[in-house]
């Protein structure tokens, strides 16, 4: 992909200031507003390619633009800013369905080669599995070559992120696999946070997306003093 359209939800002028001309430096094509329900009508529109939302914004917090957007089924990726190193806000932000974080301050380039990191896996990685047919378990199936998966014959609404461990797990079923592992195979880099915090809330999510017990999965499993293992 080029020129890929980025939306940036940053209420401080000298921060979107930097973070757009840096986008545009290295060929996206950055899109900026200073408020959530701004960010919302852009997001509504498809165009966006991923967002970085900032937590602290005027009136709608970016929790709150974050939740919206999973509720109304938009899963581009979005990567939140952080103002502070808060292992609250990051664990909140994940929990709403966030891709991934960044702390203020934070270098440019880091956004950025998270941002690329986020865009190659949920538009390059993802899209190179046309052709692998569907993979059906219990009440679940999983059109890989649509990107869609179904529960009971109904659509799931999956972020890039939990599709991706999703992928993974079943790639790899029956296998025990560290979350360790996971961090790795899912973001391609090593995660500010504790690998147990960050791996276990999108686990909790995909099973309560997709088991029928999700206090008792039989398919998303816990490998004890591992991580985790899928089970067909």
């Amino acid at each position: 992909m080029a020129g890929e359209r980025i939306l940036v939800v940053e209420d401080e002028p000298a921060v979107a200031r930097g973070l757009t001309y840096a986008l545009k430096a290295d060929g996206f094509e950055p899109v900026w507003v200073d408020n959530g329900q701004q960010a919302l009508e852009v997001a509504r529109q498809g165009e966006a390619h991923a967002v970085l939302l900032d937590i602290r914004l005027p009136g709608m917090s970016g929790f709150d633009v974050c939740r919206q957007m999973r509720a109304e089924g938009l899963r581009l990726p979005i990567i939140m800013l952080t103002a502070r190193d808060d292992e609250v806000d990051k664990i909140v932000g994940l929990e709403l369905g966030a891709d991934d974080y960044v702390v203020k301050p934070f270098s440019v380039r880091e956004v950025i080669t998270r941002l690329r990191a986020q865009l190659r896996r949920a538009y390059g990685e993802l899209a190179n599995t046309t052709g692998a047919g569907r993979a059906r378990f219990g009440a679940i199936e999983v059109d890989w070559d649509r990107l869609l998966v179904f529960r009971e014959g109904r659509p799931v609404n999956l972020t890039p992120t939990e599709f991706r461990l999703l992928k993974h797990l079943i790639a790899n079923a029956e296998r025990p696999i560290s979350r360790e592992a996971l961090v790795e195979a899912v973001w391609g880099y090593a995660s500010d946070i504790e690998d147990d915090r960050t791996i276990d809330v999108h686990i909790r999510h995909l099973r309560e997306k997709l088991e029928e017990d999700p206090a008792a999965p039989r398919h998303i499993l816990t490998a004890r003093g591992i991580g985790y293992r899928f089970k067909p």
